[in-house]
C-alpha cells in the first residue's frame, strides 16, 4: 500500500485537542492518495473518544460545503480527490482527450473538466487507448497557475463502444421506448427511454450509442440510426460486422485527421507525370491503388521492362497517427457485395491515395527488368509523382486487345496496351516454368437490388486481363521482400506452408481410391499437385479433386520469419500492392522508404519483435473480415431464397460428415444441409478418407463432388442456414466403410471453410 506524503507531521501522543478544520483542509489537499477518517485520525494521532469529535467535525465541515464526503473518501469541496475515476468525452483541438469525474455533486457546480495525459509509449505498447465514453483510473494532478486539471491515466477500467447494434423491440406497452437486443452473443441489452428512440419501430435494426452505465439496472443508449429491415444487405453485413468484433465507424479524432491532410510534393520525389501508367480495375472500383506500363527492353532483345506504381499510402499516413492507429485495428479493409469497409477513411483512399486519371498522386514504383525467358534479372524502387494517362475496367481493357476498341482504348492500342499484354505473354511463360498451384475453383459475385436484396448471383469470366495485372502484382510483391532481405530491413512476409503431414496422407489414401497418386519421397512441389489436377480435368471427378487438394492446403498468413509461398512456388514473397486496403503492405511501404532513404514516412523506431506482434493481428484481422463477408453472403442467400421453399436445385456435394451432406447449390453458390436421418431408412456409414457415406444395405453412396438434385425445405435468413432434402438416389457401390452414423445434427459449414482464401 502507497504512504501518504503528509504535511502535518504525525502526533506521537494522544491529544484531547481536535486539528482545525484548516488543518484537515490543507491535509487532504496535499495528499496524494485516497484520505478518509482513518487516515486523518493516523496522521494527527487521534485515539480512543476524540474519534468521536473528530467524526462530529467531519461531518460540521460536510453540511458546511467545506468538504465533499463520498462513502470512502473525502476531499475539499470542488475539488478531485488524488486519485479517481474519470470518463472520456471529448478530444480537444490539440487532440488530447478530456474527461470528467464520474462521481460528482451537483451542489458543487459544473465538475471540473481534467485533460488526461497517457503513459508513455513504450509502457502501453499493444494496449488500446481510450476513447469517448471510456472510464479510466486516473492521478489527478491539481491546477497551477492557468493550467487546469490534469490527470495521468493509471488503468483502463471500462472500454465502452461508440456505436453498435441491435435490433429494437418496442415496449408493449406502446410508450415509445424498449430494449436493444443484441446480435452478438458478447453485447449487452440496452434499454432506450422514448426520447431516445428516434421512432424506431418494433423488430428493426438500428445503430446505437451507449451511455454511462448507472450502477443499477440495464445500461441504456440511444438510438442514433434506424438502419431498417433485418433482412437488407446493409443490415446483414452490420450484423457481420458486430459479431466479428471489426470496427467500421471511423473515430472524429481520424476523420479530422484525413481531412486535415493536404496533397504531397515533390520532395525526394522522381517527376514519372509523362509516363503514360494506367490504372486497371473492375468497372464499379471506387479507389485505384496500382497503376502499369511496359514496354521492350532496348538494351536485351526479347526481354522488356515492367514498371508498377503503388499509391503513397505512407506519406500521408504516419505511425503513431491516428489514422494508423484505426488501421493497425482493422488490419484491412472488407469487402460485402454492397459496400466496403474501408481501413482508411475515404479522403485517403478515394481521394488523395486513389490512381485518378489526369491527377497528380504520389506513388511508390518498381521498374523490372524481365529477359526474354520471362525471368527478373533486376528491379529498382523509386518514389516518384505520377499522372495515370487512363482509368480503364478489366472489361473494356480486354475488348480492346481482342479487337472492339472503344474512344477511350482506341488511342492507347498500339503504344500502351499491346506492350502491356506483350510483356504479360512473356512473365506467363515464367510463370508456367514456376509451376505455382494451379487450382480452378470459380468464385461467384453477387449484384444486389435497389432494396439491398439480391437480384442475380453469376461467374464472371476469367479474363487475360485479371491475370495481367495478378502477374504483374506478384513480380512487384517479389520484389519488394528481395529489396528489403538485401537492405537487412526488418520485414513482414506473406508465408504459405506446404501441407501437413496428416493431410497429405489422407489425400493420398483419397486419391488412391481414384487411382491417383502423389509421389512419397522428395520434397513435394506444387506441380505434383497441378499434374493430378490435370489429369482428371473435363472428367467427373474434376470438381471433387479440385476440392480435395484445396482442403489439403494451409492457410497464407503474415510474419517476419520466412518459410516462402508454397501456393505460389516463391522463395520470398510480400505484399506490397495494395496499402490503401492491406497494413500489411503499408508496413512493406514504410520499410522500402526507411531502407532506401525515400524521405518522410518511414518506420520510425518500429523493430523486428514488434513487427512480429503486427503480423499476428492482421493475420487474424484478415480472417476476421473472411468470416464477415462468407456469414454475409450465407445470410443474404438465405434470405433471397426463404420465399422459395419447396424448389428444386441442382447442386454439388462439398462436405461429407457424420451429420450430413453439404451442398453447394449451382445458381448461387450457396451452401445447404442434408441431414443424415433423411436420406433413407437404412444406416449409412461415412468413410472419411474417402470423404462418403455409404447405405450399409444398398451400397448408395454420396460422395464429395457428386451432382445432385436437392429441395430447399427451410431457409433461416438470421442464422445463414438452409436446410435440404436429397432428391437423387446418389451411386451404387459396395457396402463397407469405417463407422455406421444416423441422425440428423445441423452444421452450418463445410469442413475447410468453404471459399478460396487469399494469396
Amino acid at each position: 500500500m502507497r504512504r501518504l506524503n503528509l504535511t502535518k507531521k504525525k502526533q506521537t501522543k494522544a491529544s484531547s485537542s481536535l486539528p482545525s478544520q484548516q488543518d484537515i483542509l490543507d491535509f487532504v489537499q496535499s495528499a496524494d492518495s485516497k484520505v478518509g477518517k482513518r487516515e486523518i485520525a493516523r496522521a494527527f494521532g487521534i485515539t480512543g473518544a476524540d474519534r468521536i469529535g473528530l467524526k462530529r467535525m467531519l461531518r460540521d465541515m460536510a453540511e458546511n460545503g467545506l468538504i465533499a464526503s463520498p462513502r470512502k473518501a473525502i476531499r475539499r469541496s470542488g475539488t478531485l480527490p488524488p486519485v479517481t475515476v474519470l470518463r472520456v468525452v471529448d478530444v480537444d483541438e490539440d487532440g488530447d482527450l478530456i474527461a470528467l469525474p464520474t462521481e460528482w455533486d451537483e451542489a458543487e457546480g459544473d465538475p471540473p473538466r481534467v485533460r488526461l495525459l497517457l503513459p508513455p509509449v513504450g509502457k502501453r505498447a499493444g494496449k488500446p487507448a481510450p476513447g469517448p465514453g471510456d472510464r479510466v483510473l486516473a492521478r489527478i494532478e491539481p491546477p497551477a497557475g492557468t493550467r487546469g486539471y490534469q490527470g495521468r491515466m493509471m488503468k483502463l477500467l471500462e472500454r465502452v463502444p461508440e456505436r453498435t447494434v441491435g435490433v429494437f423491440r418496442a415496449d408493449p406497452g406502446g410508450r415509445g421506448g424498449g430494449r436493444i437486443v443484441p446480435v452478438n452473443r458478447k453485447q449487452r441489452e440496452y434499454v432506450i427511454a422514448p426520447a431516445d428512440a428516434d421512432g424506431a419501430e418494433d423488430g428493426e435494426l438500428v445503430a446505437i450509442e451507449p451511455r454511462p452505465k448507472s450502477r443499477l439496472g440495464l445500461a441504456s443508449a440511444r438510438v442514433s440510426e434506424r438502419i431498417g429491415n433485418v433482412t437488407s444487405e446493409k443490415a446483414i453485413s452490420l450484423i457481420a460486422l458486430e459479431e466479428n468484433n471489426i470496427p467500421y465507424v471511423f473515430p472524429q479524432r481520424v476523420l479530422a485527421e484525413a481531412e486535415e491532410a493536404s496533397s504531397a510534393g515533390m520532395a525526394h520525389r522522381e517527376d514519372w507525370r509523362d509516363m503514360p501508367l494506367l490504372t486497371i480495375d473492375p468497372a464499379d472500383a471506387r479507389d485505384h491503388d496500382d497503376a502499369v506500363h511496359a514496354r521492350p527492353d532496348p538494351d536485351h532483345e526479347g526481354g522488356f521492362i515492367v514498371t508498377v506504381a503503388i499509391a503513397d499510402v505512407a506519406w500521408y499516413v504516419r505511425p503513431g497517427s491516428a489514422m494508423d492507429k484505426e488501421a493497425l485495428k482493422r488490419g484491412n479493409s472488407v469487402y460485402f457485395p454492397g459496400r466496403v469497409v474501408p481501413m482508411l477513411p475515404e479522403r485517403i483512399s478515394n481521394d488523395l491515395c486513389s490512381l485518378r486519371e489526369n491527377e497528380d498522386r504520389p506513388a511508390l514504383a518498381v521498374r523490372m527488368h524481365f529477359d526474354k525467358a520471362g525471368r527478373k534479372t533486376r528491379h529498382r524502387f523509386h518514389r516518384v509523382m505520377m499522372r495515370s494517362a487512363a482509368a480503364l475496367s478489366y472489361e473494356e481493357t480486354q475488348a480492346a486487345i481482342d479487337g472492339e476498341p472503344n474512344e477511350r482504348t482506341g488511342p492507347l492500342l498500339q503504344d500502351v496496351l499491346k506492350p502491356l499484354w506483350d510483356a504479360y505473354a512473356l512473365l506467363h511463360a515464367g510463370r508456367e516454368d514456376r509451376e505455382p498451384l494451379e487450382l480452378d475453383v470459380p468464385e461467384r459475385k453477387v449484384v444486389l437490388d435497389e432494396s439491398g436484396a439480391i437480384d442475380r448471383v453469376y461467374v464472371p469470366p476469367r479474363l487475360d486481363a485479371h491475370k495481367l495485372i495478378e502477374e504483374f502484382m506478384i513480380q512487384a510483391n517479389v520484389a519488394a521482400a528481395e529489396e528489403l532481405e538485401g537492405k537487412n530491413s526488418p520485414l513482414v512476409y506473406r508465408i504459405h506452408d506446404e501441407p501437413s503431414f496428416d493431410k497429405l496422407e489422407a489425400l493420398r489414401d483419397f486419391l488412391g481410391s481414384l487411382d491417383l497418386n502423389l509421389p512419397k519421397k522428395g520434397a513435394l512441389k506444387p506441380a505434383e499437385f497441378n499434374r493430378i489436377l490435370k489429369t482428371v480435368a473435363d472428367t467427373a471427378h474434376s470438381m471433387l479433386v479440385n476440392e480435395v487438394v484445396l482442403r489439403s492446403q494451409s492457410q497464407a498468413l503474415y510474419s517476419t520469419q520466412n518459410i516462402g509461398h508454397f501456393g505460389l512456388n516463391l522463395r520470398r514473397y510480400a505484399h506490397f500492392t495494395s496499402p490503401i486496403r492491406r497494413y500489411a503492405d503499408l508496413l512493406v511501404h514504410r520499410a522500402l522508404i526507411s531502407a532506401l532513404s525515400f524521405g518522410d514516412g518511414g518506420l520510425g523506431n518500429m523493430d523486428e519483435k514488434a513487427m512480429e506482434k503486427v503480423a499476428a493481428d492482421i493475420s487474424l484481422a484478415e480472417r476476421r473480415a473472411m468470416a464477415a463477408e462468407r456469414d454475409t453472403l450465407d445470410r443474404l442467400v438465405a434470405a433471397w431464397l426463404s420465399d422459395k421453399v419447396g424448389a428444386r436445385f441442382w447442386g454439388r456435394i462439398r462436405g461429407v460428415t457424420r451429420a450430413g451432406l453439404f451442398v453447394e447449390l449451382e445458381e448461387t453458390g450457396a451452401d445447404g444441409f442434408v441431414p443424415i436421418g433423411t436420406l433413407g431408412s437404412e444406416f449409412f456409414i461415412y468413410d472419411e478418407g474417402l470423404h462418403r457415406l455409404t447405405g450399409a444395405d444398398s451400397g448408395t453412396m454420396y460422395r464429395l463432388g457428386d451432382r445432385v438434385e436437392v429441395r430447399l425445405v427451410e431457409a433461416t435468413p438470421f442464422a445463414g442456414d438452409l436446410k435440404l432434402e436429397m432428391l437423387s438416389e446418389g451411386t451404387k457401390g459396395g457396402g463397407g466403410g469405417r463407422k455406421r452414423v444416423r441422425g440428423p445434427t445441423m452444421r452450418r459449414r463445410p469442413p475447410g471453410g468453404g471459399r478460396r482464401g487469399r494469396k
